[in-house]
């Protein structure tokens, strides 16, 4: 496995050796041991989630300011944007963000630890999007900050309007966002 730190060093890519061949191609998705040394830590996860988007959907900027979850992400039908915001004010990047695409053909992972916003923009007609939690849903401590924040400035590859839910387009600024320590 290849991993590369991202310019917020604690975001991590995590690429998987591929054999592939003409019969298809096989990948070890995920490894507890490989993937703990990559990250310097132990980490258990508790729950599983997929979900399936349409070309110009954009989920987020999602984050749990109690039961905050690491998430490592996946796209297995697809491509996307996927994108973190850096939540920890004690961080040096506090209030960055990083992006990367994912997708089927690339097989890349991304690794968002605890402290962080997380969303992502559909790029393909469609997408599977797989991701591994630290920490089980608790909808009481959701928060959205609001995809097109201009203190935040993400650049998505977008063309138009994205297609949303209510709760993502009510999303707060990311000068009124709970944080973390």
């Amino acid at each position: 496995m290849k991993v590369t730190s991202l310019a917020i060093p604690d975001v991590l890519v995590l690429e998987p050796r591929v054999f592939s061949d003409d019969r298809g191609f096989f990948f070890e998705s995920f490894n507890q041991r490989q993937f703990n040394d990559a990250v310097g830590r132990a980490v258990a996860f508790v729950q599983d989630n997929h979900s399936r988007s349409s070309k110009n959907v954009l989920r987020g900027l999602h984050y749990q300011i109690q039961q905050p979850q690491g998430k490592l992400v996946r796209v297995v039908e697809g491509e996307v944007f996927d994108v973190a915001v850096d939540l920890r004010k004690s961080s040096p990047t506090f209030g960055q963000w990083v992006g990367e695409i994912l997708s089927a053909e690339n097989k890349k992972q991304l690794w968002i630890p605890e402290g962080f916003a997380h969303g992502f923009l559909v790029l393909s007609e469609r997408a599977d999007f797989l991701y591994k939690t630290t920490d089980y849903w608790a909808p009481e401590y959701e928060r959205c900050i609001l995809w097109s924040d201009a203190e935040v400035a993400i650049e998505w590859p977008l063309h138009g309007q994205p297609v949303m839910s209510g709760k993502d387009q009510a999303g707060n600024s990311f000068a009124n966002a709970g944080v973390f320590a």
